[in-house]
């Protein structure tokens, strides 16, 4: 229930986000909503680490306030036992938690940017209004007398987005593509002004001019995060000098280890409850203890995802939780 409600406030708070996209673009309601709905596998694998260690203080800190870990420790119980139920939920999550790092995420986030890519410049919603002046990028301005599909009449194209070399091009007829490079307009029987240090000006039979009005901003920093695992692992072993090969590695120990965090969180959480519980104090600051451990912890996982700079660091960091985890284990099998 904790995993819903998050995850809910997570979407609208992603839908208020893009609001103005939205407005901006003139995309339909649907196409928004889809749109935002592939944002929710991201948003679940980063919150569900959280979630699970929530739901395990809520309900032992509970138990313990109603003294029914006493009673369960005085018949016998050992608290490998008590903590069990909290360790199978961590155990669950931490499965689905990596299906969504290793498959769930990368698609959809790969489907995320190139949907709104397509909803923002594709063909299927690039409408320019006849007999008036369409700004379709900050400097670039198309005026189309009429427009029949993707098919223009009578063109004024403005692009002064480049102050040094400012253009100005009429064309009789003109056609708006989608090209490998992104949009482009294809247009005939026209004449051309360039304004630099100098004034040129031409005529032409068909001149062929990309648009590039899509938004670059950002894309290198999400673009990692679209790549298939598979692919991941492949370009981390065998380019280790690539200029990218660190944004590859903290992306792969995101994916591979994040996860086991379920694990380390939930059992931290449960082993400093349990053995708190069994000192018999009426008031008890484990709860506290316990969001600082995971404080502490969280913390330096993160810290540790900025300094990895090879495979060899990925291993060491994976055998240090595991040995943090059997640590744990220990303490909580000891009666």
């Amino acid at each position: 229930m904790l995993l819903l409600v998050l995850t809910g406030l997570a979407w609208m708070l992603q839908i208020m986000s893009m609001m103005k996209f939205l407005l901006n673009y003139g995309i339909e309601l649907k196409s928004f909503i889809g749109l935002t709905v592939l944002m929710v596998p991201f948003i679940v694998s980063i919150i569900i680490p959280f979630v699970t260690f929530i739901s395990i203080i809520f309900v032992y800190n509970k138990l313990i306030g109603d003294n029914e870990i006493t009673v369960m420790s005085a018949s016998g119980l050992s608290p490998i036992q008590i903590a069990r139920p909290a360790l199978t939920l961590a155990i669950f999550l931490t499965i689905i938690n990596w299906g969504l790092n290793i498959w769930a995420v990368p698609m959809t986030q790969a489907k995320f940017y190139d949907t709104q890519w397509e909803l923002r410049y594709g063909l299927a919603h690039m409408k320019l209004k006849e007999t008036a002046f369409n700004q379709m990028a900050n400097g670039l301005v198309v005026y189309v007398d009429k427009v029949s599909g993707h098919d223009l009449s009578q063109l004024m194209l403005s692009d002064t987005r480049n102050k040094k070399s400012e253009l100005t091009i009429f064309a009789e007829k003109g056609k708006l593509i989608s090209t490998q490079r992104g949009l482009s307009i294809v247009m005939n029987n026209g004449s051309l002004q360039s304004k630099d240090d100098n004034v040129t000006i031409g005529t032409f039979e068909s001149f062929d001019m990309d648009l590039n009005v899509a938004d670059k901003s950002g894309e290198s920093v999400f673009k990692v995060r679209r790549i298939p695992t598979f692919e991941l692992l492949k370009s981390v072993t065998e380019q280790s000098d690539n200029k990218q090969h660190k944004q590859f590695l903290t992306e792969i120990y995101t994916r591979l280890l994040s996860p086991v965090m379920n694990l380390i969180l939930a059992a931290l959480c449960v082993m400093i409850l349990l053995r708190s519980s069994l000192l018999r104090r009426r008031t008890s600051f484990a709860p506290v203890i316990a969001v600082g451990a995971m404080a502490a912890v969280m913390a330096g996982f993160m810290s540790a995802s900025n300094m990895i700079n090879s495979l060899t660091e990925l291993g060491l960091i994976m055998a240090a939780q595991i040995f943090v985890l059997t640590v744990i284990m220990i303490v909580l099998t000891k009666k």
